[in-house]
Formats: C-alpha cells, sequence, structure tokens
C-alpha cells in the first residue's frame, strides 16, 4: 500500500496538475519498456486513438471478443472511481497486490529515470498482459497518439474515432494539426480504420496511410447491422459502427468472431468490462443520468439527447477543467434549464465562479456549489418526480457522484 501511494502522491498526473504531467517524449517510455524487457512484445494489440469515443469503441470491442472465448486485455485512461479500472482482463480489474509489487519492484528505477505517472503504469499494464498471457489488448491512447507513451506497441490493428478540438494546448488548434498528431499511431503495412469522415482530417490520414503502406478503411462508409446496446447515449450509434467496422477487419485477420459474439458483446458492455460514466442513470423519479463527455463534440450529442428525452424541469449539475473554452462550451448548454455549478475536486478544476460570471453572458439561471456534491443534492432536492438531472462538464464531476 506505502509503494501505492508513492505511485500516486509523489510524481505529476496529467489527470490532475495538467500540462505539467504531460511529457512529449517516447524516450522514457522506450527506457522503461527495456527496463521491464519490452512486454509489449508479448501480446497482439489493438490501438485506439480519438477525441470522443474511445474509451467505449475499446469497451465494445473488448466485450465482443470476450464472447468470443478470447482472453482479452484492456487499458483505458483516466479512471473514475479506482485506479484499477485502467487496467482489466476480460473485466476484472488488476490485483491490488499486482499493483504494489510492481511499484515495489521497480521504484528505485522510477525514482532515478523521474518517470511520469502514465509511463509508469503504461509499463504496468504491458507487463500485467504479457505475464498473464492475454490473446490480444486493447490498447487506448491516453493523450494525442504520435508521442503518446502507449505508441510504442505494434497492434494488429489501429482505431481512430473522430478528431474534435480537445487538449489544444498540446495537440495544435485546428483540426488537422490535431489529426497528424493522432495519425501518429498508424503503423506501417498495418490497418487503420478511422470512425468518422471529414473533409478537413481525412485527407491526413490517407496521406499518413500512404506513406505507411497501411490499408486504410472509414467506418461511416461502411453498411453496419446496429445490435441493441447497453451504453444507452445517442452518440453510441457513432461508436457502435466504428467498432463493428474494426471487428469486421480483425476477421479478415483470422480472429474467430461470429455475429452471435457481436450481437451479444454489443448488448452486454456494462456487464462484461465495468464501462462506467456513459449516459449512466442513477435513479428514477426524478430520473439521474450522468455522463463524461466533457468538450464540443461530446456535449451537443449529450444535450440534445437530453431536450429529446427529458421531462419536466431539467436541473443541470455542471462543472469544468481549466483547459475547456468557455466561448464553445457555454452556448451548447439549453438556457430553459436549471443550473447547479460546481468545481471537481482536483488542482485544475474551473473555478465556480468564473464559471456562473461567464454563464450569465449566455442567460444560464446558477446557482454556485461548493463541492459536486453540494450541488447534486440541491439539485434532487429541488427536481420533481418527473423532472430530470443531468451531472456532467467532466469525468471528474462525474466521478464524485458514482
Amino acid at each position: 500500500m506505502q509503494a501505492t501511494h508513492w505511485l500516486f502522491k509523489q510524481l505529476p498526473m496529467y489527470q490532475n496538475v495538467g500540462m505539467d504531467g504531460y511529457k512529449i517524449d517516447l524516450s522514457k517510455t522506450l527506457l522503461l519498456a527495456n527496463h521491464l524487457k519490452n512486454p509489449h512484445h508479448g501480446f497482439k494489440s489493438i490501438h485506439v486513438a480519438g477525441t470522443n469515443g474511445k474509451g467505449s469503441t475499446s469497451h465494445m470491442m473488448a466485450s465482443v471478443l470476450q464472447e468470443a472465448g478470447y482472453k482479452v486485455g484492456l487499458y483505458t485512461s483516466p479512471h473514475l472511481k479506482d485506479f484499477r479500472e485502467r487496467i482489466k482482463i476480460n473485466g476484472t480489474m488488476i490485483p491490488k497486490r499486482k499493483v504494489s509489487s510492481f511499484v515495489e519492484k521497480h521504484q528505485d528505477f522510477f525514482k532515478n529515470n523521474d518517470l511520469s505517472f502514465f509511463e509508469m503504469t503504461v509499463g504496468l499494464a504491458f507487463d500485467y498482459f504479457a505475464q498473464s498471457k492475454v490473446d490480444i489488448a486493447i490498447i487506448e491512447v491516453g493523450l494525442g497518439g504520435r508521442l503518446d507513451s502507449t505508441n510504442i506497441i505494434r497492434p494488429e490493428l489501429s482505431v481512430i474515432t473522430n478528431i474534435g478540438l480537445d487538449h489544444t494546448q498540446f495537440l495544435g488548434t485546428t483540426l488537422p494539426a490535431i489529426a497528424k498528431e493522432k495519425a501518429g499511431i498508424i503503423k506501417s503495412n498495418t490497418p487503420v480504420v478511422i470512425g468518422e469522415l471529414h473533409p478537413d482530417t481525412s485527407k491526413i490520414f490517407r496521406q499518413v496511410a500512404k506513406q505507411k503502406s497501411a490499408p486504410i478503411t472509414f467506418a461511416e462508409k461502411q453498411e453496419v447491422s446496429f445490435f441493441d446496446c447497453d451504453l444507452k447515449g445517442n452518440y453510441q450509434l457513432k461508436n457502435q459502427r466504428t467498432a463493428l467496422t474494426a471487428l469486421e477487419v480483425l476477421i479478415t485477420k483470422g480472429f474467430k468472431i461470429s455475429q452471435t459474439h457481436i450481437k451479444t458483446g454489443i448488448g452486454a458492455v456494462v456487464s462484461n468490462t465495468g464501462l462506467l460514466g456513459r449516459w449512466q442513470v442513477l435513479q428514477t423519479l426524478p430520473t439521474l443520468v450522468c455522463d463524461t463527455a466533457h468538450n464540443k463534440e461530446g456535449l451537443l450529442f449529450t444535450m440534445q439527447q437530453l431536450q429529446q428525452t427529458t421531462q419536466g424541469v431539467l436541473h443541470i449539475v455542471f462543472g469544468l477543467v481549466l483547459d475547456k473554452d468557455l466561448e464553445v462550451i457555454l452556448p451548447l448548454l439549453p438556457p430553459s434549464a436549471k443550473y447547479y455549478f460546481c468545481a471537481p475536486n482536483i488542482t485544475r478544476a474551473l473555478d465556480v465562479t468564473v464559471l456562473k460570471q461567464k454563464a450569465e453572458d449566455y442567460s444560464l439561471v446558477s446557482t454556485s456549489y461548493k463541492s459536486v456534491k453540494a450541488a447534486v443534492k440541491a439539485a434532487l432536492k429541488a427536481a420533481k418526480t418527473n423532472d430530470s438531472i443531468y451531472v456532467g462538464g467532466s469525468t471528474f464531476v462525474v466521478a464524485e457522484v458514482l
């Protein structure tokens, strides 16, 4: 436990501190991989990048592959409640003792080489998957792609879900610039699936794929049969299309996946993988739903779904982190809703006073609260049984209500 505490408390983590926890170099990841005897060479993998939907798409594919009888590793970030959510095999989190023993064994190396939290976590995941002899691991990019610590793998397939203007301070301020960073996961002679066909980015992906002799498939061009999914956000249809297209590519590479496996796996993503926070209904009467959408593209879909499906008065518990552009985010929020502004309990949370003041420019009626829990409590008290409450704006806000 002492070693695990050190892992969290002593080193910077982008999840909490932002740019100070972000490394723009793969050299230390490669150094760690060599120290660990290159565990990423010991298992097959799928690499998944994108602005939105990469977590849901990864979990959909994992669920289907589990149904097909494969032993499936899954590496995602960030976590919501428990660090071990990041590293799973067939939906089961890495045991605590595995985390502790790994840190204890390699702690001197981590200290001597000033490794980041994310670099250490990637090393832990790869080491665990190799030791556990997974059949395949689905590896989600942490941030960007080209310089992300996960980008040392040589996958069976690369997947890029979509491109949006998020994390612009790291990845660039235009869609083509961000697309170039995401396209960094495309490998030589390795198929790549692109989730969305966008005029500002598709040219970039085609160019990089041609340079790498990587067969490219655009999911939006594919005819797919959708299946009932236990992830109920409307935006999940895009993610399902991407996942189904990726699975079809895997089938051409020899993976034994039937239509029954796909149907069952898509229908049981939450139960098979333990995914949390995606249009998750926490209670009814009044309805309380949370979602981790936190940028323009994600919030556009969730706000549309809220207005299409909710009844009565809409109460929105909302908080953001510092790097979000309020002039982009706030116009997406319905003026008719009642707002309960709050700040998640992390260093890089946006001050609730700043959020409230800026929201007044968009005619959003709000009250500020010192914590997420206090805001949710106030919303529940104010809401009538036929009203709806939405909690979101940040992964970290959602984490505090689960």
